[in-house]
């Protein structure tokens, strides 16, 4: 692709385009806003993508395709870190071979989450590199740039991403493909890659010290770039925060920092050292300015009013200028709902009706914790459903015990509910447990995208399907049932009363397609039969 060509792209269009320059083997990961987009973009231009069960399982399918020599892309939401922290943390201490590259898009405003976690705090706590960012065309350049870190280094690298990043769109200019030199091929080093506490004290210690070897590069990297002004005011920013730190103040001084760990201390006291005044502006927790001040920095830092939420032009004028006066509440927008005619309607009408305590997970069905419904009592995590009935069942008094319902989604189950139906047959609470599956054959809440259940691909081509009934039985679950909501003749609601009523272990599956996905669904089912039937057709000609 040619230098001069200009395109018009969002950061996750740009990271994919990126990967695919980047010669990425495999993408793979778990839709979840903002980061969605990212393989569904590789995709469509060619890369090899595909939804993994959860972020764990994604990483770790990215860890395997580095040991084999090449380069894998894997993305998430922040919170989905956290679900992959495990092998993150371990991955660090081990030399990977191809590039890995682990795409954490945070979503400061909690637009579409549960927290507002900054995961800056991941590259520090694991141990591996971290590149922000400011815009699409620093987001193709720096995921080009973290491959050839990642290689470098032998590291795992982070792209911390942003919502504004991911879905704002501007002008990328390419350049030419850059694919590794490594030839795929797996090479035995049983010392380099199997954590056993003997390797694993030496391995750390050679984690430190490729970290003190980057931070030295760092301080010649042109990832960070200073923007001149004047020098009565500096500020030092990452990220977004580069953008609306340049517009509200123009004429200050700029230390962007592009690498932003480690940090290049030494050009930062230097920078610090050549303004009158310098301000640190960064978007959620106090990170950079508390490793500043640590090094005995004269920087100032933002009041604590304004570590929440995303920051704006407007309230980096207002931390410049030292006001924290109260802030205008911003207009208050529709509230969110089930859709019309959604099956979820007729779950969370019955759960309200029949007065459960409902132990609730993370998707579109969470809206029925809104009114007209509220019908949802807790809401942690992924999977937390099943794992916070169960604790409701074996604490409350029997007659409130028996109203607990864990109710979880498709994906949702997929992505942590097995583990909670083990403790479920593992430990049973003494009046059973009832656990609500509302199969809508989707990941919907992030855009309608496939898993292990719908029996489709990331690309929708079919695949193999998961029998959620079949897999609860096999668990050891006895009383399983699976039931079409919104069909009056199947007694949703007096079947599942049924179920609450006895000492007993059981599953229902609220099995109703999404009224937004089931065209798709049927026009993917047609296709497949039509390719299906010119197969058949060919091989009798």
């Amino acid at each position: 692709m040619a230098s001069t060509e200009r395109l018009l792209l969002s950061g996750n269009e740009a990271v994919a385009l990126a990967a695919l320059h980047a010669g990425v083997k495999l993408g793979t990961g778990y839709p979840g806003t903002p980061s969605t987009e990212i393989l569904e973009a590789f995709d469509l231009i060619g890369g090899p993508a595909q939804w993994a069960p959860n972020e764990k399982v994604a990483l770790e399918v990215a860890l395997g395709v580095s040991f084999a020599g090449a380069r894998s892309l894997t993305t998430m939401k922040h919170v989905g870190v956290n679900v992959a922290a495990d092998p993150l943390f371990t991955a660090a201490y081990i030399d990977m071979t191809g590039g890995l590259v682990l795409v954490s898009a945070d979503d400061p405003g909690m637009a579409s989450s549960q927290n507002e976690q900054d995961n800056r705090h991941y590259a520090r706590a694991a141990i591996v590199p971290m590149l922000e960012p400011a815009d699409a065309q620093e987001a193709y350049d720096f995921t080009l740039a973290a491959f050839e870190l990642s290689e470098r280094w032998k590291v795992p690298v982070i792209l911390r991403m942003t919502t504004r990043i991911c879905h704002a769109k501007t002008e990328v200019r390419p350049g030419p493909e850059r694919p590794s030199s490594i030839q795929p091929g797996y090479e035995r080093d049983i010392p380099g890659r199997v954590m056993i506490p003997a390797y694993a004290r030496p391995a750390h210690h050679k984690v430190r010290a490729k970290m003190e070897e980057i931070a030295q590069w760092n301080e010649q990297s042109d990832l960070n770039r200073i923007y001149p002004g004047d020098r009565s005011l500096g500020i030092i920013a990452s990220g977004v925060a580069v953008m609306h730190a340049r517009e509200a103040a123009p004429e200050a001084t700029m230390l962007a920092l592009g690498l932003t760990w480690p940090l290049p201390m030494q050009r930062i006291k230097e920078f610090v050292a050549s303004v009158d005044r310098c301000v640190i502006i960064e978007e959620g927790d106090h990170l950079l300015y508390e490793a500043l001040k640590v090094e005995g920095l004269d920087v100032e830092g933002k009041p604590e009013m304004y570590r929440f939420s995303e920051l704006n032009v407007p309230r980096v004028r207002r931390i410049l200028s030292g006001d924290t006066t109260p802030e205008a509440k911003p207009p208050r927008g529709k509230p969110p709902e089930l859709c019309k005619g959604c099956s979820h309607r007729e779950v969370f009408e019955a759960l309200s009706r029949m007065d459960c305590i409902v132990a609730g997970d993370i998707g579109c069905y969470t809206l029925g914790v809104l009114p007209p419904f509220e019908a949802m009592d807790t809401c942690v995590c992924m999977g937390a459903a099943i794992g916070v009935g169960l604790g409701l069942r074996h604490t409350l008094p029997d007659d409130q015990a028996r109203r607990v319902v864990s109710v979880i989604g498709d994906s949702t189950f997929v992505h942590s509910g097995l583990t909670g139906i083990a403790e479920m047959v593992y430990n049973p609470p003494p009046t059973g447990h009832v656990v609500l599956i509302v199969d809508n054959s989707t990941t919907a809440m992030t855009g309608r995208q496939e898993h292990p259940g719908t029996g489709r691909s990331l690309n929708h081509e079919p695949a193999n399907k998961m029998d959620f009934a079949a897999v609860c039985r096999a668990m050891g679950v006895k009383n399983v049932e699976v039931v079409d909501p919104q069909k009056p003749d199947e007694d949703f609601e007096g079947r599942l009363r049924a179920m609450m009523e006895k000492d007993e272990l059981s599953v229902m599956i609220a099995e109703r397609p999404c009224i937004l996905a089931a065209p798709l669904i049927r026009k993917f089912e047609k296709a497949q039969e039509e390719k299906q039937a010119q197969c058949a057709a060919a091989m009798t000609d």
